[in-house]
């Protein structure tokens, strides 16, 4: 589901999953178990949906990824060392991303910005 090239790479997730960000911070002693048991009582969502749950720490310079590949739940962490994650404002609830918006997050960078442009889908062909 997400793709590491190399370790240089930007962690990379597919077009059209969908990215989910938990807005409120949440303990992060949490490991998989701790945080699916979160998504379950807390959205009401089932964690092996295929959706990518993103959460945030307190101090802003730590995220985890968690996510059902088919094949087992996934949890990926990051941590910047001089830097913050841009988070959306602290409130209940989640905010919908983009994989591109995803993407800018774990660099670093302010996803906000990053236009995700939608396109109504062709009908018939021309």
């Amino acid at each position: 589901m997400l793709a590491r090239l190399r370790q240089d790479a930007m962690i990379v997730a597919p077009t059209g999953i969908r990215v989910l960000v938990a807005t409120k911070p949440v303990d992060f002693r949490k490991g998989m178990d701790g945080l699916a048991a979160y998504v379950q009582e807390a959205f009401k969502a089932n964690p092996f949906s295929g959706v990518i749950y993103v959460f945030r720490a307190k101090r802003a310079d730590r995220v985890k990824l968690l996510f059902w590949d088919q094949t087992g739940l996934v949890l990926v962490t990051k941590r910047l060392e001089d830097a913050r994650f841009r988070w959306p404002a602290i409130q209940d609830g989640v905010t919908r991303l983009s994989p591109a918006q995803l993407s800018a997050l774990l660099e670093g960078l302010d996803w906000a910005r990053v236009d995700a442009r939608r396109v109504v889908r062709p009908t018939a062909t021309q």
